[in-house]
C-alpha cells in the first residue's frame, strides 16, 4: 500500500513537507467528534497530520504557524460543516489551501459533513456569505474558494455511512 501513501516524498522535496495532511475544520462543529476521530485514525496509520488545537478569536488573521503548516503539507482534508463558512478564519484557510493546490500540486479532499455539496457550491443556506462580513475582494475570494472546493471529488458524510 506504499504506492498510495501520502508519506512518500518527491525526490526534489525531501524535507519540504513537514506534514502529510493539514486538517481544516470549524472547531465548534467537529473538533471533539468527527475531526478528533479522523485525526487519531490518520496518526494510527502513520500519517503526519496537523490540526490547530487552539480556539480562534473571531476575525483574527491566520497565525503564521497555520500558514506554514498549510504550505508545508502535501495534502489537506477540508471538513465542510454547518458553520464552516461563518468563520473568516476557515474561509481564509480554504483560500490558502486552494492556492497551494493551484500552484504546488497540493492534494485537497473535501468532506461534506452533514452539508449538501450543492449548498457549498452555490453558497446557499449556511454557506451564503454576506457582503457585510468583509470587503468585496475577500467575499469574491471566499465564494470562489467554496465553489472550487465543492467541485472537487470528495466524501459526503450524512451519518448513514
Amino acid at each position: 500500500m506504499a504506492s498510495t501513501s501520502l508519506s512518500t516524498s518527491h525526490p526534489h522535496h525531501k524535507h519540504a513537507n513537514r506534514f502529510d495532511v493539514f486538517l481544516s475544520f470549524r472547531g465548534e462543529d467537529t473538533r471533539h467528534t468527527f475531526t478528533d476521530h479522523l485525526y487519531h485514525a490518520l496518526l494510527r496509520v502513520g500519517v503526519r497530520t496537523f490540526r490547530d488545537n487552539d480556539e480562534i478569536d473571531r476575525g483574527q488573521e491566520l497565525k503564521p504557524e497555520i500558514k506554514t503548516a498549510i504550505t508545508k503539507s502535501k495534502a489537506s482534508i477540508v471538513v465542510l460543516s454547518e458553520n464552516y463558512a461563518n468563520s473568516r478564519w476557515c474561509l481564509n484557510e480554504l483560500w490558502l489551501i486552494l492556492e497551494q493546490r493551484r500552484t504546488c500540486n497540493h492534494y485537497v479532499l473535501p468532506i461534506f459533513y452533514y452539508v449538501d455539496p450543492s449548498d457549498v457550491r452555490n453558497q446557499r443556506g449556511r454557506f451564503a456569505i454576506a457582503i457585510s462580513k468583509a470587503n468585496r475582494s475577500d467575499v469574491r475570494r471566499w465564494k470562489d474558494a467554496l465553489t472550487k472546493v465543492a467541485n472537487l471529488t470528495g466524501m459526503v458524510h450524512s451519518g448513514y455511512i
